[in-house]
């Protein structure tokens, strides 16, 4: 199962040539992910990711270029790998006109009075492994 989250483009996203700047998809995935494991988790355990989690790596492939238009983009994000201390959220980017950006992101859950990483709780787990999608494979180049 994939989440869905639709982004609105903001005029001051768009770069001297009119797309969407390239650091711009980082705000993106980011919106995404906070919708996917703070609002959405929270509604299935309200004491997932109380703690506070970091981003430990992102990599993005680039498509095509984006421009501004008043309909949002749709970012569709699942799980790609579940550890006991992290997990890898894959991305599309994309819209009826196609496939903009394919990202990956690894969370490491964290610990913020001790200052340190943690491990995934059972409920956390038992919530991220519904978003698996193993058929869909990576959409990243490696």
């Amino acid at each position: 199962m994939r989440h869905r989250y639709e982004c609105p483009l903001r005029w001051s996203d768009m770069d001297a040539f009119g797309h969407v700047n390239n650091v711009v998809f980082l705000r993106y995935l980011e919106e995404a992910r906070i919708d996917f494991m703070f609002r959405l988790a929270r509604q299935a355990d309200s004491g997932a990711f109380t703690g506070g989690s970091v981003v430990a790596r992102h990599e993005i492939d680039y498509r095509k270029p984006l421009v501004h238009r008043p309909e949002p983009v749709v970012i569709e994000l699942w799980v790609s790998k579940l550890g006991h201390a992290s997990v890898t959220v894959d991305y599309e980017i994309k819209d009826e006109r196609g496939v903009y950006v394919n990202a990956r992101t690894v969370v490491v859950p964290f610990d913020l009075d001790l200052g340190k990483p943690r491990r995934l709780t059972d409920d956390e787990r038992g919530f991220l492994s519904r978003y698996q999608d193993d058929e869909t494979g990576s959409t990243l180049d490696t």
